[in-house]
């Protein structure tokens, strides 16, 4: 298992070079543009020049990528090009808030899809017709509307939630969650659309084969089959669903981001690539994946725990 993980561990950061380079790139065709935006729109090429050479973007880019590689390896991002903040307590802070966002979204989201995909499925009815309802109604809303709708109900005419700022958690935690009501909502709608289907569709199979017709020829209470027996076997497709919601999330908190004025992970990465912030793209971009491999592989071992058939020793 150690074995595992570690060489699961090392895919993910062989996965991170390429992107790395790509991003750094695709951005070594802008530095002119930061230059000039860092000085002004007025400024002389021969000043850009200057200070493009005194940020170093005049070198070539293979050996400027180089050396912030050899700075990243040892946990130097560097810092922002427009504040001077470094780059690592900065994305850090605002992964901070984007996952106190998305986390809270994903375990309601999980929690809403499993009573839902697991009662349409064993009793099937009027519950199946309102969950496949409800899954249809949230692929079809995009969680722009639905975060629209939410503000001027909730915030605006009844005046229940804030509609924009955050308060964080330490600071106060009654504040902390009503700033997250609203943009929690909106992540969870999709997420439950997506994920109640899979969850419905695996349980029907699961209910379907033949070792769940031999536990009730036993006298198994219905019940436990389905909550002990069917809903594990029927959690490893769910699973891998779950892991693409909590990506599909991440992207989503950009627009929620700017609509209730978050200051996460994702607002800071669309205003640093606005600007042309090389650093913190970069540490943006590196993070970014590295919670993606993080996440995969929490993941996989969740499904050789629910599954030993998919353990690997």
């Amino acid at each position: 298992m150690i074995f595992f993980v570690l060489r699961r561990l090392g895919t993910g950061l062989m996965l991170a070079l390429p992107v790395t380079v790509i991003t750094f790139l695709l951005l070594s065709t802008s530095f002119d543009d930061v230059a000039t935006s860092i000085l002004s729109s007025g400024a002389t090429p021969g000043r850009v020049q200057e200070q493009k050479a005194q940020m170093g973007l005049d070198r070539p880019v293979a050996v400027q990528y180089a050396d912030w590689l050899s700075h990243a390896v040892h946990g130097d991002f560097g810092v922002s090009y427009f504040t001077a903040e470094p780059v690592r307590s900065a994305v850090t802070a605002r992964l901070g808030v984007t996952l106190s966002v998305v986390l809270v979204a994903l375990l309601v989201t999980t929690v809403i899809s499993i009573v839902l995909g697991v009662v349409a499925a064993s009793r099937g009815g009027v519950v199946d017709r309102i969950a496949q309802g409800a899954s249809l109604v949230g692929f079809l809303v995009p969680n722009l509307l639905i975060a629209i709708v939410l503000v001027y109900a909730l915030a605006i005419e009844a005046h229940l939630l804030p509609a924009t700022g955050y308060t964080p958690l330490s600071e106060n935690p009654a504040r902390w969650a009503a700033a997250i009501t609203i943009p929690v909502i909106a992540l969870v709608v999709p997420g439950v659309a997506a994920l109640t289907a899979q969850i419905r569709g695996a349980m029907i199979g699961e209910l379907r084969k033949d070792y769940v017709r031999t536990l009730r020829t036993r006298g198994i209470p219905t019940r436990s089959i389905v909550l002990k027996h069917a809903l594990r076997g029927a959690a490893g497709p769910a699973l891998t669903v779950l892991s693409m919601e909590f990506v599909q999330m991440l992207g989503g908190a950009l627009v929620i981001e700017k609509v209730f004025a978050l200051p996460g992970f994702g607002s800071y990465a669309f205003d640093a690539s606005l600007q042309g912030d090389v650093p913190i793209i970069m540490g943006i971009t590196l993070f970014g994946v590295l919670l993606v491999v993080c996440l995969n592989l929490a993941v996989d071992l969740a499904n050789g725990w629910l599954n030993p058939k998919a353990r690997i020793h």
